[in-house]
């Protein structure tokens, strides 16, 4: 079980704006599926060999992992460039930790985060 989705619904109103100003976090940008607003999310995102993983804290009924399922695209922001990415699916803790790159450490099990988000990058899927 991931981190409460109240917990989410306080963090998306008062921490994450500040976070996502303060660059420390990556950033991905998503439509809303009943608003057409376009939203900015800060989150931990790591590149793999065919795209990225994303880890999901809140896993994946949050509103933004629905939002980016639904739309079938986002934006990220990383490494001071932004990233068209596509196909996203909801794997397992395990899947994405076979996927990893090498010295990326497991999030501690007291978060028990159980889901990921993989994508690929748009230009990566037009090969």
């Amino acid at each position: 079980m991931p981190m409460p989705l109240w917990w989410g619904q306080i963090n998306k109103r008062v921490f994450n704006p500040r976070s996502a100003r303060n660059g420390k976090w990556q950033v991905i940008r998503h439509v809303g599926r009943v608003s057409g607003q376009t939203y900015r999310t800060p989150l931990e995102a790591h590149r793999v060999d065919d795209g990225l993983i994303i880890m999901l804290v809140y896993g994946s009924r949050c509103d933004w992992v629905q939002n980016v399922l639904a739309a079938g695209t986002a934006q990220l922001e990383i490494e001071g460039e932004t990233v068209d990415l596509v196909a996203p699916e909801v794997i397992s803790a395990e899947q994405a930790f076979a996927l990893r790159p090498v010295g990326l450490k497991r999030p501690p099990k007291l978060l028990r985060i159980d889901e990921f988000l993989k994508m690929r990058r748009a230009d990566d899927a037009q090969q």
